[in-house]
């Protein structure tokens, strides 16, 4: 989420929220690495997955996947672009939006004929509309007119995706098509590490916009913590200075939960004061005055943080994906109607609770770690499936269907 997120509410120009026609998908496995459906690249040992046979639940997901694709999938401007659109943000077009895009095409191929297609057009837009202080970061937002405005400077979530993706089109198609996906993944990587990357605390800033001199310096949003989005930087750079770089939001993570949340294990959408004793905000640092509890950014974290424990069996991973797992289907008595809108790191509701999918997939993630969770998850698999998508709402429909996507068995690490 970008630093202007607090405009989420924001409409956008009518014309832009017209559907993108699509072809019915295919669910024939296309010629690339690992077929969306394939399985090919298995969880760690103990992992759960919803019950019901595989074959439905990937049919499920399919499903899900093409109305996201209709809501948000656009070919606006013309010159070859594809693009998420964002119509619960202040611009129409957020890096955020495009590097879930990235990784979605990616994923489904194998399911989607048109994947390679979609994923060409993204990379083009984001080669087309650089950030202005790295030009191998994306500048964070775009106009209806697809020009880059509010600074024209980058958003760490989103460049980290946009690398991610990167690296798993380069493991589905290989290199030497139109783009050469491996090289520009590296060049992403490389920029993050220079312009996104604190040094000292080895911790993500919030953007290239964010230098020594700047008030946000020792800060960092905990919805970047991409744990498993660094091991495969890690594999693809040979830069060792990746491991140091996860150890230290891994660290980060296991102080925060002992120190601020040892009931829940929930996370703050901002942690302050990095170089010296890390705290939760103490109210609006960047967005809104919950910058310190678990709301709108930290929603992702289950889901994040669960994606590296089921992929790698990471114990640091899995331990803080069980605090939080352990903790919410206790608040809840095992109904995932009543997660609440927020947290305080405490456990106390900020708002009510209610169908907002961005805070309730998250947790089917993390459920996925406690063998003792089976029906916690399939309750969390009933509600994503009975939950329609929000054509308004971007955001939460992007977190849930990439949910369904690790649920099911098929999110990997290249």
């Amino acid at each position: 989420m970008s630093r202007r997120a607090a405009g989420r509410i924001l409409g956008v120009v009518a014309a832009l929220l017209a559907p993108l026609a699509t072809p019915a998908l295919s669910t024939a496995a296309e010629t690339v690495a690992v077929p969306f459906g394939s399985h090919r690249i298995p969880y760690t040992a103990g992992m759960l997955k919803p019950t019901g046979s595989q074959s439905t639940v990937d049919a499920a997901v399919v499903d899900y996947y093409k109305r996201w694709k209709s809501a948000f999938l656009r070919q606006n401007c013309g010159n070859g672009w594809y693009q998420v659109i964002s119509p619960d943000a202040k611009f129409p077009y957020v890096a955020e939006a495009q590097g879930y895009g990235m990784v979605i095409a990616a994923t489904m191929a194998g399911a989607d004929p048109e994947a390679r297609k979609i994923f060409d057009g993204l990379v083009k837009w984001k080669l087309d509309h650089p950030s202005v202080y790295n030009a191998d970061l994306l500048a964070a937002e775009q106009d209806p007119s697809c020009r880059s405005v509010n600074g024209s400077d980058s958003a760490t979530d989103g460049d980290l995706d946009v690398a991610y993706g990167l690296l798993l089109a380069d493991r589905q198609w290989g290199s030497s098509g139109t783009h050469n996906y491996k090289q520009l993944a590296v060049r992403t990587i490389n920029a993050i590490k220079k312009s996104e990357v604190n040094p000292g605390t080895k911790l993500f800033t919030y953007a290239d916009w964010v230098d020594p001199g700047n008030e946000h310096y020792y800060e960092s949003r905990s919805s970047d913590w991409m744990i498993d989005h660094l091991r495969a930087f890690r594999k693809a750079t040979g830069d060792s200075a990746w491991d140091g770089i996860r150890t230290a939001h891994q660290n980060l993570i296991g102080t925060l939960q002992a120190k601020h949340s040892p009931t829940t294990g929930l996370l703050p959408d901002f942690v302050v004061n990095t170089n010296g004793t890390p705290q939760p905000a103490p109210g609006k640092v960047l967005e809104d005055p919950n910058d310190g509890k678990f709301f709108w950014n930290a929603c992702r974290t289950p889901w994040r943080l669960g994606a590296d424990a089921v992929t790698s069996g990471d114990a640091k991973s899995l331990a803080a994906a069980r605090k939080m797992n352990a903790w919410i289907r206790s608040a809840t008595g095992g109904d995932p109607g009543r997660i609440a809108v927020g947290y305080h790191l405490d456990g106390r509701p900020i708002a009510a609770s209610g169908d907002k999918a961005a805070f309730f997939a998250p947790f089917a993630v993390a459920a996925m770690t406690d063998p003792g969770s089976q029906a916690w998850l399939d309750a969390l698999w009933r509600k994503m499936l009975a939950t329609p998508i929000n054509t308004n709402g971007y955001y939460a429909a992007s977190i849930q269907l990439q949910a369904m996507i690790t649920v099911s068995g098929n999110h990997w690490v290249p």
